[in-house]
């Protein structure tokens, strides 16, 4: 390892999929160290995961980083948004985590909306609708379907929490991930005690909401495997949304398009978000900012699912398809379909694989982009380039898509593991005293390849909206309900 610079931080990325450790140097954002580590998930109608395989990758990731990892003087978490980790009295999972992905509590989420004020309610109180994806909803429909081990919480953490707080050996949370709850309230930023009560969860389980540029605690002695000195600075870390903003240096009205196992278009804001329809979940950022942001369950993973169906490379798209393709593989959430399957319409019989899979990839895209315009505010320039990132970001089909059916200009930053570099930054700048998001400006992580506007493709847009319109009745059924 060549000399660093700076003081070395560590940021950490705990994904649906695996956790990620980077090793970097503060003064220069180079990343001196890496490691990476698996989780599994469950199938089926549920998704969940056992909170202590996190902890397990975390270790795994972190000795694959080696002396650089013991070298660093501070270190910051960054995790999966929603999920709902149960511990008992003494700090151990009640039952596997249920994860964001997990659509078992629509029917709490519906119910939950109408009989507590709204939508309206819900979206000037928390800044947002919740549906199935939330973490009130899925303690709803834990207390209802698993009342036993509901009694037996003694704490309920995010993901990102329960990393941290085995670091620490402190129950503590951020701004940032405490907005996707649904039981904190953005225009007071505490937690919602009416809120609390009508799903019956006590505050006091409930972590302390850490402050931007506030140090969480400090690297426990003696309770851990990992390569930390005692002493090393934890941050708040915070959702893996606001971290990847945090890496991006976001400045108010650049649109971020993400492409994941789920799929987000978000952009930071200096005024509080609202939206009463849901589309836009009125997220706080991990700086003091807003996050309003759109999620789609169904991205990458689903088009892959697609292109394995057909027996077809990812990048393998033709032209010319009249074909639509919905694939809501996992129900879906923009549009708010958690019931739905995937949908395909317009089949020929000069039809070819490569265009089946270039629907699936324009279905996917289409959802993202049509909640853009509802994420940016009123005065922002609709001519900015979009910042293109995640797992699907270099691929030239989802590039190509995208710039297609967005008409703008289209930016893929060089840096990778953008979600792990927004925790380092938030880490740098417990040491430096900066804004997390000027540390990475000062990294310039956000640089990189500008592909120039191609005219909008609007016959598309408007044959995908015309299916979803027409197919919606099908599609809120859902496959199980005919």
């Amino acid at each position: 390892m060549s000399a660093a610079e700076g003081p070395l931080v560590v940021g950490v990325d705990s994904s649906t999929q695996s956790t990620k450790a980077l090793v970097v140097d503060a003064a220069t954002g180079r990343v001196v160290a890496s490691g990476q580590a698996p989780h599994t998930v469950s199938s089926g109608d549920g998704r969940e995961s056992d909170p202590r395989q996190w902890w397990d990758a975390l270790c795994a990731a972190l000795h694959q980083c080696g002396e650089a990892a013991h070298e660093a003087a501070a270190v910051s978490i960054a995790g999966q948004q929603h999920g709902l980790v149960t511990l008992d009295a003494h700090g151990e999972p009640v039952r596997p985590a249920l994860l964001w992905n997990d659509v078992r509590s629509a029917p709490q989420a519906r119910r939950l909306v109408e009989e507590l004020g709204g939508p309206k309610f819900w979206a000037e109180r928390t800044g947002s609708v919740p549906g199935a994806s939330f973490t009130v909803t899925k303690w709803a429909w834990l207390a209802e379907h698993e009342p036993e081990a509901a009694r037996s919480v003694a704490a309920v953490r995010l993901p990102h929490d329960y990393l941290t707080e085995r670091l620490t050996g402190q129950g503590t949370t951020d701004r940032g991930d405490a907005s996707g709850t649904g039981w904190w309230a953005s225009a007071t930023e505490a937690y919602d005690e009416e809120i609390l009560a009508r799903v019956g969860l006590d505050p006091a389980l409930l972590p302390r909401v850490v402050r931007p540029g506030e140090v969480a605690g400090t690297v426990r002695d003696g309770h851990h495997d990992l390569p930390f000195s005692r002493g090393t600075l934890v941050a708040a870390g915070t959702g893996d949304n606001a971290a990847a903003a945090l890496g991006l240096g976001l400045r108010p009205g650049t649109p971020v398009l993400s492409l994941g196992t789920s799929g987000t278009v978000y952009a930071v804001s200096e005024h509080r978000p609202a939206d009463p329809t849901g589309t836009v979940a009125g997220f706080a950022d991990a700086r003091g900012g807003w996050l309003p942001l759109a999620c789609t369950l169904n991205c990458t993973l689903a088009v892959d699912r697609v292109a394995a169906l057909l027996g077809l490379d990812r990048e393998a798209v033709e032209p010319g398809t009249s074909v639509t393709l919905l694939p809501y593989l996992d129900g879906e959430r923009t549009p708010n379909l958690p019931g739905a399957s995937g949908l395909l319409h317009g089949l020929r019989h000069d039809t070819t694989p490569g265009q089946l899979l270039q629907a699936a990839y324009d279905g996917a895209v289409h959802a993202l982009l049509g909640a853009l315009d509802l994420v940016l505010d009123q005065d922002a320039d609709r001519t900015t380039a979009l910042l293109l990132i995640g797992g699907g970001a270099r691929g030239t089909a989802w590039q190509q898509t995208v710039r297609r059916l967005s008409g703008r200009p289209v930016q893929v930053p060089q840096a990778r593991e953008l979600v792990a570099l927004g925790a380092a930054a938030q880490a740098a700048g417990l040491l430096t005293g900066e804004d997390a998001a000027a540390v990475a400006r000062r990294w310039k992580t956000a640089d990189g390849p500008v592909l120039e506007a191609v005219e909008r493709d609007e016959a598309t847009l408007e044959r995908i909206s015309g299916v979803l319109s027409d197919a919606s009745p099908l599609l809120e059924r859902g496959p199980h309900n005919r």
